[in-house]
């Protein structure tokens, strides 16, 4: 049959019969068929050889590239059957429906295709680039298919690895859609798994092969720009790519295990509107008393918390408030998450040499009147943002500690002297981040005067009201809950606690003077007002406040 067509071209004076040898030859060592080893080669074009295929095969041959299907035609077809066998309907007439395939073989359809749209099926033949074309014009192009486009390698082969281009592009399309803030990659015990955060919670959402592991990691190495031949040492790097006019921005982590590396990928979507201060879930006095800390013209204010608990949306949200043109604001950052115009943004890139520290120093030769450094890492560092803040600048910044009082003494830790801790920071945020009840399937009920006990709420304050708990739906999927809501510990510097902190005194001692002097407001309060108000259950403020162990509900 093969030979058939060849000689069927060379009648047609499409190729020579050396061609054919070439051809037939190329068939045996590439593993194609013979039509796509003539275009492969370049002897003739895709159209020809389809259209003697179809000559061959007595059927007759369309062009899809050329005028326009009705929509009620495409639409007796459902998109995911014509996607997955790739063919397309393109004309019915006296009750018959003919269908376009792009390969003769795939004429078996013909019994399941009569059966499932009940009427007689006909096939035509259409070359597997129209097919292709024609499927994306009609039923749009898959993300998966879009996404891996703007995940490109260069110098990469369409086909190279395409089955697992297109597992790499599925998971962060499905990790997208499922508003995940990361993707696990693990493997072990003849798996890897994978699972995604969804509002600070991790669910598992597929498991693949073990012989998969080796190859899904390499896509995912190559994507980031690591070294694909190094699998004993931790690595990082970024991997960027745009979905729907939105700039997704990937920091991924590589840790080898005994299982084999595992893999981390953080997403960003930096096409995201900034958040206000308003929308951030400050009370109305507490969002005044944020207003107020962040208008002062010098001092440092620091936000606080663990890894994804939201402290770069809040200095975000108060860098936006203060950006006027009569304001010169610059950032050192890592990375650099969002662009806000009007502000000068700075990546810290520690290979050549630029550290915060060494951004930091440039900063004060610019004249700024607000600095953000991302974050205070070591002592010189926090040296510098003092010295700043001692000579009129306001500093912004961030620290790895559990709670607001912690960031003074921490300070401390890194070595700067209390004296100047006491005299240059203002106020201290420490903040986390919980699972805001969904709006759709929250339920109320009576809590009871343990639970009340254990939020520290007055109980007349509680009195005839209702809590709420979650239940499950189809919009959280069934977990009772969607989004999250910020909870604040607000601590400003008052004259007795900045006296505390000048003699070097102990955490607990700093707390307690803050707490009775009314200088701070803890993570607790602020949960309560949001267990009163429904935004979120007491199960969740007793989980974040590290309470829940101690509190039988």
């Amino acid at each position: 049959m093969t030979q058939l067509i060849g000689e069927m071209l060379v009648a047609a004076g499409a190729v020579t019969e050396a061609q054919v040898r070439e051809a037939l030859a190329y068939e045996r060592n590439g593993s194609v068929r013979i039509g796509e080893a003539f275009v492969k080669l370049g002897h003739t074009d895709e159209g020809t050889v389809f259209r003697t295929l179809a000559r061959q095969q007595g059927m007759p041959f369309v062009d899809l590239d050329k005028g326009r299907i009705p929509d009620a035609v495409i639409a007796r077809l459902p998109a995911e059957l014509a996607r997955e066998q790739a063919c397309l309907p393109i004309l019915e007439k006296g009750g018959k429906l003919i269908v376009a395939v792009d390969d003769p073989s795939k004429r078996i359809l013909l019994d399941q295709l009569s059966f499932s749209l009940g009427a007689e099926v006909q096939c035509a033949l259409a070359t597997p680039t129209a097919m292709r074309r024609a499927l994306d014009r009609y039923h749009g192009v898959p993300a998966e298919t879009v996404l891996a486009a703007t995940m490109k390698v260069e110098g990469e082969d369409e086909t190279s690895d395409a089955p697992i281009v297109r597992l790499v592009s599925r998971m962060l399309q499905q990790a997208l859609e499922q508003r995940a803030s990361d993707i696990h990659i693990e493997p072990g015990h003849g798996r890897v798994r994978v699972r995604y955060r969804v509002d600070g919670m991790l669910r598992d959402v597929a498991e693949h092969p073990e012989h998969l592991h080796a190859a899904l990691i390499s896509r995912l190495k190559i994507l980031a720009q690591m070294d694909i031949a190094e699998k004993r040492k931790p690595q990082d790097g970024r991997i960027g790519f745009k979905l729907d006019g939105r700039e997704i921005d990937v920091r991924a982590s590589i840790l080898p295990g005994n299982h084999g590396e595992s893999m981390v990928l953080r997403l960003l979507d930096r096409s995201r509107s900034l958040l206000s201060l308003k929308d951030l879930g400050f009370e109305d006095d507490d969002y005044r008393w944020f207003r107020r800390m962040i208008k002062k013209p010098n001092g440092i204010v620091l936000v606080t918390g663990p890894t994804g608990s939201g402290k770069t949306t809040t200095l975000y949200a108060a860098l936006s408030e203060l950006n006027r043109p009569d304001v010169k604001i610059i950032t050192a950052e890592d990375p650099v998450e969002y662009h806000i115009r009007g502000i000068n943004q700075v990546q810290v890139t520690p290979r050549i040499g630029l550290s915060f520290a060494r951004i930091l120093k440039a900063m004060l030769r610019c004249a700024p009147n607000v600095i953000l450094v991302g974050e205070i890492r070591d002592l010189e560092t926090a040296e510098i943002a003092i010295q700043a803040a001692l000579t009129g600048h306001l500093v912004f910044s961030t620290l790895h500690t559990n709670d607001a009082t912690s960031a003074l003494t921490r300070l401390s830790d890194l070595g700067v002297k209390p004296f100047l801790v006491s005299a240059s920071v203002q106020s201290v945020i420490a903040q986390r981040l919980v699972r805001r009840l969904c709006k759709e399937c929250r339920q109320g009920y009576t809590p009871s005067a343990g639970e009340i006990a254990a939020l520290r709420i007055d109980p007349a304050l509680a009195a005839g009201r209702q809590f709420m708990k979650p239940r499950g739906c189809r919009v959280c999927e069934g977990t009772g809950y969607r989004g999250r809501i910020a909870l604040f510990e607000l601590l400003e510097m008052d004259s007795q606690v900045r006296e505390q902190c000048f003699h070097g005194a102990s955490l607990d001692v700093i707390r307690s003077t803050a707490e009775s002097s009314g200088a701070l407001r803890s993570l607790l309060t602020d949960g309560a007002r949001k267990v009163l108000r429904g935004d979120t259950s007491t199960a969740e403020i007793l989980r974040v406040t590290r309470l829940a162990a101690e509190v039988t509900l």
